[in-house]
């Protein structure tokens, strides 16, 4: 199967995570066929600590006053600290809840709130882990496959939500 991503030309995509690794690759990806993120499109570096949530509703701000509305989220940002659940660290579980679960809802709902009052037909991606669709024979993963398996619900609850709302917003987990 071949995807066409000509319907993204021009448009806002938002890839939280971009730093380095999956989602630099994203982004490049992107960049490389067109949306507003040079080549076709154009890459903005925005820089927000993803575990502090006015830091996501600022960085939404900037782009909705400089590049407009988006029409694709990726949430691709993630955080693991191996370690036994029996000798866990709090701090270190918060963490990996604040960036792998809260920070996707608080982006998720801020890109779907921008693509509804704009009426956009956009798409919402979260990448996840095999980790959030069965629990892997890694104990040392602690809480981070509860994280994923989050991620999964949530992607599930959003879609039947969506599908309430009469949306044409898309979402996908990965």
């Amino acid at each position: 199967m071949v995807l066409s991503m000509n319907r993204w030309a021009g448009k806002v995509a938002v890839v939280t995570g971009a730093s380095s690794g999956i989602g630099a690759a994203i982004a490049d990806t992107l960049v490389e066929h067109g949306p507003i993120l040079s080549k076709k499109g154009k890459l903005h570096a925005v820089k927000a600590d993803i575990t502090r949530e006015e830091d996501i509703l600022k960085a939404f701000r900037w782009i909705a006053d400089n590049l407009g509305p988006v029409h694709v989220l990726v949430n691709n940002a993630g955080y693991m600290k191996e370690g036994l659940l029996t000798e866990g660290d709090t701090q270190k579980w918060k963490k990996e809840f604040d960036v792998n679960v809260l920070a996707l809802c608080i982006a998720t709902r801020e890109a779907i709130g921008v693509m509804r009052t704009n009426d956009i037909q956009g798409h919402v991606i979260h990448i996840n882990s095999t980790a959030g669709h069965a629990a892997p024979k890694a104990p040392k993963l602690n809480v981070y496959s509860a994280t994923k398996y989050a991620v999964t619900a949530l992607t599930e609850t959003l879609r039947q939500e969506l599908n309430t709302l009469q949306s044409k917003i898309k979402v996908t987990v990965t």
